[in-house]
């Protein structure tokens, strides 16, 4: 009786496993349509790079600094992200990074590579000023 139970529940897992639900890649959100919402995205709205950097240096290092090297910084990654705006926007139907819809830009260290971190290089979409959105959850048990 033990192995008549044990066959069936290695059976019953075994046809379970075969018809289980498979999940999506991870490269399965990038896709050609987000590639070209972001190639949009980056040439309309990168010039507010400018403010943002404007902004982040002044926090940073001091009004000065905000309005001069702020200036330089946003200026240069208003014209990268325009860059890279006009190539995705060009190869937005080619899956043109390793084979994938992702975004070109690589981790700093390396050489004519942009960093990914929003703080010190560029995020997937240009930024947003003014109302921030945070979304906070309470869970609440009566």
């Amino acid at each position: 009786m033990k192995k008549a139970l044990t066959l069936a529940a290695a059976l019953l897992c075994t046809i379970s496993g075969v018809t289980a639900d498979i999940q999506a890649p991870p490269g399965a959100d990038y896709t050609s349509t987000r590639k070209l919402s972001r190639a949009v995205s980056n040439i309309l709205y990168g010039f507010m790079e400018i403010p943002e950097q404007i902004v982040r240096k002044n926090d940073q290092y001091g009004s000065k600094a905000g309005w001069s090297y702020g200036l330089v910084d946003g200026t240069s990654r208003t014209f990268k992200r325009m860059g890279y705006g006009f190539y995705e926007l060009f190869t937005f139907h080619c899956p043109t990074y390793h084979g994938t819809f992702k975004p070109p830009y690589e981790k700093c260290g390396q050489i004519n590579t942009i960093e990914m971190n929003p703080g010190q290089g560029l995020s997937e979409f240009p930024p947003t000023l003014g109302a921030e959105q945070f979304y906070h959850s309470r869970a609440q048990s009566w």
